[in-house]
């Protein structure tokens, strides 16, 4: 996918928390660009048009007909009308039947419904598979185009791919605990003897280590809520007794409180952290979710960090952001030989995770950071584009690692 447009990026930007396998690989963005169709992400009457205008195929996805309908291949960009004929969902690849990369897909498609598949496709060989819910995959009669050049496609990712990255992301995850025990300790420490300007300084450190665990934050359950959670929700707000953690010690902290006041909190958040940590050799990670969170990780900067929505007083939402950019390479490293082969524009991500270092390192001074409310109108929108940037990107990894059936 080099010299992919801001503009095809953005399909995939779309996604959340689990990527929607309707555009499926990379190529398929490219695909809606080149139809000039890009609004069909989003349901509009201007998509249906721009569609309408394409060439379709009825497809027929069942066991006993995958792919039957197919008769007259052509090149070029073209809607299948895929439907499934039988009694239970279904997915739907299309793919090189040598190979099985693939070049389309459709998932959850329900009995009885049509939905389109919009592909570019070119000289080569195709099949669709249809994977029907507690049922073997099976592959439909092989179709050849003659002429004219295809989208990309994108080996599929299997849940056993994933395994050895998680479990490398899993042990790291558990190295990370044992400094964040460390610094949450030297926190409360400095609370417990009535150093508050000592216990601000340890505060951040403590806070980023954790921080830059973000890929796990599902595996950790309620713990997270405990230890990083808000007060959004709470009947008391920043009063409740159910404010806890980090934020909780942060708005005593730069908001006045004394010594005495923060050491219950102090002492909680240390027990929180040493019994996740204590706990987490037996925790298991889905694989199948590392892709995702390398995606969400700055999906949620984005949308917490960025607006400050998590600042209670230290002003260190930006320091946050770089230990959340930190905590999405360390996701990256692991799945970096599945994104090697996979992913074509691997390197465009990597310079604008650099990109996005860079801009985030200038707002740090020593071991201050400016706060989010001190940047100029024209220094936000430098910040907002580059992880803004970055999650658009990250989307395509979390479709490229989302794993599929080949059986």
């Amino acid at each position: 996918m080099n010299g992919t447009t801001r503009e095809a990026r953005m399909v995939l930007s779309g996604l959340r928390r689990r990527p929607p396998r309707l555009w499926g690989v990379v190529g398929l963005t490219l695909v809606c660009l080149v139809a000039g169709v890009l609004a069909l992400a989003h349901g509009g009457r201007r998509a249906r048009a721009a569609t309408d205008e394409l060439p379709h195929t009825p497809v027929e996805v069942s066991p006993g007909h995958c792919g039957r309908g197919w008769d007259h291949p052509v090149s070029g960009v073209q809607v299948f009308d895929v439907r499934n004929t039988s009694d239970g969902p279904a997915e739907v690849y299309l793919e090189d039947p040598k190979s099985q990369a693939v070049y389309g897909e459709l998932e959850d498609i329900g009995p009885g419904t049509t939905r389109p598949l919009t592909v570019r496709l070119g000289k080569g060989a195709y099949a669709f598979k249809c994977v029907p819910d507690d049922a073997d995959a099976v592959t439909g009669p092989t179709v050849r185009v003659t002429t004219g050049h295809g989208g990309p496609a994108a080996a599929p990712v299997t849940e056993h791919d994933l395994i050895p990255p998680a479990l490398a992301y899993q042990k790291w995850v558990g190295s990370g605990l044992d400094d964040v025990v460390r610094l949450t300790s030297a926190l409360r420490d400095a609370i417990d003897r009535g150093d508050l300007a000592g216990a601000r300084a340890a505060w951040l450190p403590a806070h980023l280590e954790y921080e830059r665990l973000g890929a796990a934050y599902e595996a950790f359950g309620d713990a997270d809520g405990e230890i990083n959670g808000t007060d959004a929700g709470l009947a008391g707000g920043v009063q409740d007794k159910d404010f806890t953690g980090f934020h909780r010690i942060e708005y005593g902290l730069w908001h006045g409180r004394s010594a005495a006041g923060l050491r219950t909190p102090a002492a909680d958040l240390v027990k929180a952290v040493t019994g996740l940590r204590d706990t987490w050799a037996q925790a298991r990670m889905d694989p199948a979710q590392l892709g995702l969170r390398a995606h969400e990780i700055l999906e949620n900067t984005v949308q917490f960090e960025l607006t400050g929505r998590t600042d209670y007083g230290s002003g260190t939402n930006l320091a946050t952001a770089r230990a959340n950019l930190d905590g999405t390479r360390e996701v990256l490293s692991r799945l970096h030989s599945l994104l090697t082969t996979r992913y074509a524009d691997l390197p465009g991500l990597e310079s604008e995770l650099d990109h996005a270092q860079g801009t985030l390192d200038g707002f740090r001074h020593g071991d201050e950071w400016t706060p989010l409310a001190r940047l100029s109108r024209a220094q936000r929108e430098v910040v907002d584009a580059a992880l803004d940037d970055l999650v658009e990107r990250l989307a395509s990894v979390a479709t490229l690692c989302d794993p599929r059936r080949t059986v």
